[in-house]
């Protein structure tokens, strides 16, 4: 077993603990887990609320562990499993406060969180360089592209050559456009060598570390896998951005959990307002391209605009023929007056298929002007379907909500909850959207719900136990929950509703909505 980096916190984990459990109580689809049980002594803990779990079954195809906290100016042990929702903006999967670092803790932090995410392994993991993390990606997520931070590397490549910097200041800047700007794989293996040569650190032994994983960190390597990104080198100098601004040096435990709310309710808030401004405004339209209006209907603000801006520039990288074999063309496409940096485009006409050699559909999910460019040149007037990524869309969050094997669980367990719980706060979600469209439909979804709203009250009464008799636990420590006792009355339910329909202009977070939603549980 790797050796072990321990931190204290002294009684802060049983505030924290405390916390967890209060929060659970009240909303059964939230998660903890506590290493080893209820033992504080390793200070490891983990918790996911029903936003971030909800969260995850829509965009966990590209997750970031942040652990960044820990070592930067903040000194705090908190880890935060992030990604990107529809509007390109961070999204919460879970959180823990790690105190004991070793193999065995990142291994159990990768199982626990795994497990309260159904089980569902993502696409991509972005960490930071981390040897702990490195072993427990590769013996928990064996399947999922594994990336290290590349600004972390830049970070630590900085202070291991702080005397190659001093004495050749532009060293640095060489290394960046070495990573940042190689466009194939050769262009970085030539301009790497060269490097190296030039400033005379062909035996340097952190570099050549770094040279033999390069295909975790150089971005040219990985651009073949979807990281969520909307640009291929899009990053910042530190993985910290979801409790950027939250956390310090001053931060306490009890402080921190306080700053875990204002973070999430702050990140929702955010969302709220990219849902607004993506429904109640239309974006300008640069061409009259049937494309272009097809696109502003479809994606989300912010992945719009990064769609349309490869339109527009489609004009200015004009497309060559460079072999025809039947259903299956090639192209050179460069920007005039760069050809050195033209790509490769083949387009199958019969599939409708294309494939760029800047891969930046795969790795953002967002197509790019080159095939862009080649549609326009077969006259390709519409997006074909393949290539609208639904999690960017206006409609990333309709549809099931998790993953098809979530239904196959005992109904005695937590998961089964988790499942009802989520799925009926979504439709939940929905019918009030629709219920509030017109005074027609208003009074037939208000009908309707009060029509449920007794049936369920029935059922309730005529239980004398949990849903079916079934007694539910946390499996990560045995406590019983109780998932039905606190049930809005009646009342509470159609005031919600009504609400909703007297201001519509006004969204709700879907924590705001499962709060009032919960009599859904049964």
């Amino acid at each position: 077993m790797s050796s072990t980096r321990q931190r204290s916190i002294g009684g802060g984990a049983h505030h924290i603990l405390d916390y967890l459990k209060r929060i659970q109580a009240e909303n059964p689809a939230f998660f903890y887990a506590v290493q080893d049980g209820n033992d504080l002594s390793t200070g490891n803990i983990f918790w996911a609320d029903a936003t971030s779990r909800t969260n995850y079954s829509y965009f966990g195809d590209a997750v970031i562990l942040d652990t960044t906290y820990k070592t930067n100016q903040y000194r705090v042990p908190l880890a935060s499993f992030t990604g990107f929702n529809h509007h390109g903006l961070h999204v919460l999967f879970g959180c823990a406060l790690i105190l004991n670092e070793s193999e065995s803790s990142f291994i159990w932090l990768f199982r626990t969180w795994l497990h309260a995410m159904s089980g569902r392994h993502p696409v991509s993991i972005t960490t930071d360089l981390d040897p702990f993390i490195q072993v427990a990606v590769a013996q928990v997520l064996p399947s999922t592209r594994h990336r290290f931070c590349k600004w972390s590397i830049f970070r630590e490549t900085r202070a291991k050559l702080a005397h190659l910097s001093q004495s050749h200041p532009t060293f640095e800047t060489e290394f960046k456009k070495c990573v940042l700007e190689s466009e194939t794989i050769d262009d970085f293996e030539s301009y790497w060598h060269s490097l190296l040569e030039r400033f005379y650190v062909m035996d340097n032994e952190w570099l050549q570390s770094m040279y033999n994983t390069r295909q975790h960190w150089v971005p040219v390597f990985l651009r073949d896998t979807f990281f969520g990104e909307i640009s291929v080198n899009e990053g910042n100098e530190c993985l910290n951005f979801f409790f950027d601004g939250y956390v310090n040096s001053s931060t306490t435990i009890q402080v921190l959990v306080r700053q875990y709310e204002k973070a999430v309710s702050s990140w929702h808030e955010r969302e709220l307002k990219a849902d607004y401004d993506t429904t109640n405004s239309s974006p300008a339209l640069k061409t009259p391209s049937p494309m272009e209006k097809q696109a502003a209907s479809l994606y989300t603000r912010k992945i719009f605009m990064k769609f349309q801006e490869e339109l527009v520039e489609t004009l200015a990288n004009p497309a060559t023929k460079i072999d025809d074999s039947g259903n299956v063309t090639t192209y050179r496409v460069a920007k005039f007056g760069e050809n050195q940096k033209s790509h490769v485009v083949t387009f199958n006409s019969f599939e409708m298929k294309a494939s760029c050699s800047c891969q930046m559909f795969e790795y953002s999910g967002i197509i790019c002007r080159h095939i862009l460019t080649v549609f326009r040149t077969k006259n390709v007037l519409t997006l074909p379907p393949q290539y609208v990524l639904k999690r960017w869309t206006t409609s990333a969050k309709t549809g099931t909500l998790l993953n098809e094997h979530a239904f196959e669980l005992p109904s005695s367990t937590c998961e089964s909850v988790t499942v009802r719980y989520n799925n009926l706060r979504q439709e939940a979600i929905k019918y009030v959207e629709e219920g509030a469209k017109s005074i027609k439909t208003y009074h037939v979804a208000m009908r309707a719900l009060q029509e449920a709203a007794k049936k369920v009250c029935t059922i309730k009464n005529q239980s004398t136990g949990t849903a079916g008799g079934a007694t539910v636990t946390n499996r990560s420590r045995g406590e019983l929950l109780a998932p039905d006792e606190d049930v809005p009355s009646y009342q509470s339910v159609v005031s919600f509703f009504e609400l909703m329909t007297h201001k519509p202009s006004i969204r709700f977070s879907l924590e705001q909505i499962c709060t009032q939603c919960v009599f859904f549980s049964f």
